[in-house]
């Protein structure tokens, strides 16, 4: 694997479709979902340009934040995220993407209350019901963000959505779309949040040319950069 390879190419790919799509290729976020990735490896990424490093897993984010492995690049937490582990992300990373319900969304804020910050977040948009998966519906995502509004330790910056799995290119871009309408609307109804939204976080390894076309600003990138994921306990820190 030529890992500076990987993300040249990437990042050719993306500031093509931002072009094609008459955007600034500045204006999109490359993250690099480090999930299952050493630590050395990180710092090879980040040292090969990657400027935002995106975590999975609570305990793989403490343990790279123990090694200062993420140093000199921004840190994103875009997994699941429990309730219960609140206390070892907020504070820790620039940006949480999976802000997928109400108790989540309190937790968070009462946490980054103890901590006296305000945390970055992005609402989970779950547009094709999948029961799979986490996150609000999109008419309950209007009244999640009206609640985060309302929150003096969260900062909404956004929203982020998964949309099924596809091997048919194209296939998603309709859900991308409908994210960005979605962020559209909800900015229209909080008129206090406006500027603060301008995230939409949305396009993975296998279809982020068409989130790009769609509006994206931040792609999350794993397999592309990093190659076939190695199983977890084969994985050396």
């Amino acid at each position: 694997m030529d890992l500076r390879e990987n993300i040249r190419k990437v990042r050719s790919e993306l500031d093509a479709a931002a072009a094609a799509a008459g955007r600034d290729p500045a204006s999109i976020t490359l993250l690099a979902a480090t999930k299952t990735q050493s630590s050395d490896t990180i710092r090879e990424a980040i040292a090969a340009g990657i400027t935002v490093c995106g975590e999975n897993r609570v305990q793989e984010l403490t343990a790279h934040l123990a090694d200062n492995a993420y140093e000199g690049a921004r840190l994103h937490f875009i997994g699941h995220l429990q309730t219960n582990k609140v206390k070892y992300v907020v504070g820790k990373v620039d940006l949480i993407h999976s802000v997928s319900s109400e108790k989540l969304l309190l937790a968070i804020d009462a946490q980054a209350d103890k901590l006296g910050v305000v945390q970055d977040i992005l609402l989970e948009v779950n547009l094709a019901g999948e029961a799979s998966k986490s996150g609000f519906s999109p008419q309950e995502s209007v009244d999640a963000a009206k609640k985060a509004a309302e929150l003096a330790h969260v900062r909404l910056r956004g929203l982020m959505c998964i949309p099924p799995v596809s091997t048919i290119p194209g296939e998603n871009f309709h859900y991308f779309e409908t994210l960005r309408q979605l962020a559209v609307d909800i900015r229209r109804k909080i008129v206090d949040n406006n500027e603060d939204m301008d995230v939409l976080s949305m396009g993975m390894s296998g279809d982020y040319k068409d989130a790009v076309a769609a509006g994206s600003t931040c792609i999350r990138v794993g397999s592309a950069l990093f190659g076939p994921r190695p199983p977890m306990s084969l994985r050396m820190d």
